[in-house]
C-alpha cells in the first residue's frame, strides 16, 4: 500500500491518523450539584496497580474547572443507540445549556463519588481526580478509579460483548461509527 506525505498544514490535525476513538461521556458537577457531561474521545488507561485512567480537556471547556474543583468524574461508556445524545453534548457548553435535560439523560447516584452516573451506560467508571497536568493545549486529567459498574450482559469475563453492545466511536468532525459483530479470538 502507497503511503502519501502529510503537508504540514495539515499536521495540526495529526490526531484524526489515531481516529475512531470511543467517545464516552464524562459526568462532573458544579458547587451547587448541577450535573455537565461533556463528550470525550481523548481518553485511555494509564496503570492497572493502582487503577488510573486518564482523559484530556481543553482547559477552556466548561468541564475542566467542574473537575478541577469537585476533585472527581465519571466516565459514562454509552452504546451507539444513544450517539445523538453524545454529539449534543459534545457541541454544546453546559455553561449555556443544561446538556443532562435537553439530552434526555438519566442520572442515577454514584457508588464511590457525589458525581452521578448515567443510567443509558452500559459500563462506568468512577473516578477521584489524582493529578491533573498541563500538557499542551489541553490538561490530562488522571483519575483514580474507585469503583466500576456494568450492565450484567455487556462483558463475558472482563471483555465487551459486541454480539449485544455496539460502543461509540469518534471519527472526527462530529462522524460516529460502531463496530460489528464479528470478532476473532486468539
Amino acid at each position: 500500500m502507497n503511503k502519501r506525505k502529510i503537508s504540514c498544514t495539515q499536521l495540526e490535525k495529526f490526531y484524526y491518523y489515531a481516529f475512531p476513538m470511543q467517545a464516552v461521556l464524562v459526568t462532573c458537577k458544579d458547587k451547587d450539584n448541577k450535573t455537565n457531561a461533556i463528550t470525550i474521545a481523548w481518553h485511555c488507561p494509564i496503570s492497572k496497580k493502582p487503577p488510573l485512567y486518564g482523559i484530556s480537556v481543553a482547559p477552556n471547556r466548561y468541564s475542566s474547572d467542574l473537575i478541577k474543583k469537585s476533585k472527581e468524574f465519571v466516565i459514562n461508556f454509552l452504546p451507539f443507540d444513544f450517539v445523538e445524545k453524545v454529539n449534543f453534548c459534545g457541541t454544546h457548553s453546559g455553561r449555556n445549556v443544561d446538556k443532562i435535560q435537553q439530552s434526555n439523560l438519566t442520572l442515577i447516584p454514584s457508588k464511590e463519588v457525589t458525581t452521578p452516573s448515567i443510567q443509558e451506560s452500559y459500563s462506568i467508571l468512577e473516578c477521584r481526580l489524582k493529578e491533573s497536568i498541563s500538557l499542551g493545549d489541553h490538561t490530562f486529567f488522571v483519575g483514580e478509579v474507585v469503583n466500576i459498574s456494568s450492565d450484567e450482559d455487556a462483558f463475558l469475563e472482563h471483555v465487551l460483548e459486541n454480539k449485544h453492545i455496539q460502543p461509540t466511536f469518534y471519527l472526527g468532525e462530529n462522524i460516529y461509527t460502531t463496530i460489528g459483530h464479528s470478532r476473532e479470538e486468539f
